[in-house]
């Protein structure tokens, strides 16, 4: 690839060489284009998010290349010395371990690095769980929010998901197995009970799509024993959510009766998850209409 001409066209020998961008299965090794294939076999190098990972894909296809890590702990050292080996030629191949890289990956950093010297980058296009998952969730798909991995911390990760609630396009967002239920459940607190969708092991043995209200898919992960495999999320935007008509004044009724019955002994924080549940509200909706009428007594 040094000669610039594979690619490019007309050779230019002493040019810097490319950057490619190259997405890789995200699951079953059959889904990698032609073109990601001949990549990997003609660039100098390949930098990967994980070497062993990238190794069994390159000897499936029996490619014999460099590896050289880059990951989310090394990607700001490594770039100095990748950026010198694009600037004397050498073309390189960044991969992370599934999917397009830096999409809630590493390769953002040194992608920015490159754009910033002039070097030239190249998308080679391919497998995206976002994407693929999107496709076949049965929700709108002309306008889509990525949210990738929303914030560890509970509070922050609950006023992010407030901060939402009135968003119209399709929410797209990854999540570990071990906290899927948790989300879910946060998710109906602040947004109401919505059509979605999970994929769980898209393009692997054990793919599952589970669709329905929200409510519906915490109910089959709730009788299961465990959740495994990694998870994507897609959630109904605003103006796809069947909310019945309640006025404030009829919201104000379901609180009052609900407070002059066995409501009045319960937390508020419980009687509004209740009310939020059964009228497909926010949570925080009927909290603060419950200090409110609360405050009027």
């Amino acid at each position: 690839m040094h000669s610039r001409q594979n690619e490019t066209g007309d050779p230019s020998p002493g040019a810097p060489g490319t950057l490619y961008v190259v997405a890789t299965p995200i699951g079953n090794l059959e889904d990698i284009t032609f073109r990601a294939v001949r990549i990997l076999k003609e660039v100098q190098v390949i930098a990967a998010e994980d070497t062993r990972h990238t190794g069994k894909l390159l000897s499936h296809y029996q490619i014999k290349n460099s590896l050289v890590s880059c990951h989310e702990h090394n990607e700001e050292g490594r770039i100095p010395e990748l950026i010198l080996r694009l600037s004397r030629g050498d073309d390189i191949a960044l991969v992370s371990d599934a999917g397009t890289p830096s999409v809630s990956d590493p390769g953002y950093r040194l992608i920015r690095a490159c754009a910033e010297q002039g070097i030239r980058v190249v998308p080679v296009p391919g497998p995206s769980a976002a994407v693929a998952g999107l496709s076949v969730s049965g929700l709108p798909t002309d306008s889509f929010l990525f949210l990738g991995f929303l914030p560890r911390k509970s509070g922050k990760r609950r006023n992010y998901l407030e901060s939402l609630k009135n968003e119209r396009a399709t929410l797209v967002i990854y999540e570990s197995p071990r906290r899927i239920l948790g989300l879910l459940s946060e998710i109906v607190e602040a947004m109401g009970d919505r059509p979605g969708m999970l994929a769980r092991e898209i393009t692997k043995i054990h793919e599952e799509y589970l669709r329905g209200n929200l409510s519906e898919i915490i109910a089959s992960l709730e009788a299961r024993a465990s959740v495994k495999g990694e998870c994507a999320l897609f959630v109904s935007g605003a103006g796809e959510v069947s909310q019945p008509m309640l006025s404030e004044e009829g919201l104000d009724r379901e609180i009052l009766a609900a407070l002059a019955g066995e409501g009045q002994r319960k937390k508020t924080s419980a009687l509004a998850k209740e009310l939020s549940k059964r009228l497909k509200l926010s949570k925080k909706t009927v909290y603060d209409r419950i200090l409110v009428l609360q405050d009027r007594k």
